[in-house]
């Protein structure tokens, strides 16, 4: 049995470059709900959420019958 868990910064990039969050505020509350503590303070910065940000709007891919059109520019995904 592999007891392996990826850090916070790793699990995000992966949900990222999975196309199943659209925003870094997805990505939030999908590591939040897995369980990591500390989301915030371990995804702050402009790089780091800048970084993630992109990853989620190249892999992002709508659940069927949504729109797949990218999150606006406008969203704050820090205040999450």
């Amino acid at each position: 049995m592999n007891n392996f868990r990826p850090t916070t910064i790793e699990r995000a990039y992966e949900l990222a470059r999975s196309g199943a969050c659209r925003t870094v505020g997805e990505i939030k509350a999908k590591l939040q709900a897995e369980g990591y503590e500390g989301v915030k303070d371990r995804l702050y910065g402009a790089s780091m959420t800048g970084a993630l940000r992109k990853l989620c709007a190249d892999n992002y891919v709508a659940p069927e019958g949504e729109d797949d059109a990218p999150a606006p520019k406008s969203v704050d995904d820090d205040d999450d």
